[in-house]
């Protein structure tokens, strides 16, 4: 497992070998099985999860309804902000949609090893406002676009997505059916075979 750390870090070059080395012994690794809810609605978040390996899912659940809100894949925070950094009941449950390492650690084991590695936090401040962007983006998709633009988009920016996540788990994240989100697709692929 701490190979995948290593291997992810050195991607970055702002690290020493020696520098990745320690950040690895001092990171906490978990290893969660496909399915496992690792945050639920109501729950403080304390702690803040980083992908090495799989995928996780974000999600309300609206009378009754579960509703896709995020995809985190590898190299990626899944850390529900306002939960973790204001200690407030979280708004959304966190779970596996593939088996997943990730990195946990909690407020207090954050701030001790950024004051070690400097470099780290410079890091993480890095990643973190691409995870606000990326709440931004689909908040914009669902509020300004059409079904068939919302999955278009994903087509363009995240095709990965498709290959890993299960379309009915696409269809909540664009806001629409399972059906409706088989009818866009086999419109896309009729429009792509008569150009």
């Amino acid at each position: 497992m701490k190979d995948s750390l290593i291997h992810f870090i050195s991607q970055f070059d702002k690290f020493t070998q020696e520098e990745i080395n320690a950040i690895v012994e001092n990171t906490q690794l978990e290893n969660f099985k496909k399915g496992t809810t690792i945050l639920r609605e109501g729950q403080i978040c304390t702690k803040c999860f980083f992908v090495i390996e799989g995928c996780l899912r974000q999600y309300q659940i609206v009378n009754g309804e579960e509703k896709t809100t995020a995809f985190f894949c590898e190299g990626e925070a899944a850390v529900l902000y306002s939960s973790y950094l204001e200690k407030k009941p979280s708004k959304y449950y966190l779970s596996t949609i593939e088996n997943s390492i990730l990195t946990t650690g909690t407020r207090t084991a954050e701030k001790e090893l950024h004051k070690k590695y400097p470099k780290l936090e410079n890091l993480i401040n890095t990643l973190m406002p691409n995870d606000y962007v990326k709440s931004q983006e689909h908040i914009e998709l669902l509020s300004h676009y059409s079904p068939e633009e919302r999955y278009q988009t994903i087509l363009k920016k995240r095709p990965e997505l498709l290959n890993r996540i299960p379309l009915h788990l696409i269809a909540s994240y664009i806001g629409v059916t399972p059906e409706s989100l088989s009818r866009i697709r086999k419109r896309i692929l009729t429009k792509g075979k008569s150009e």
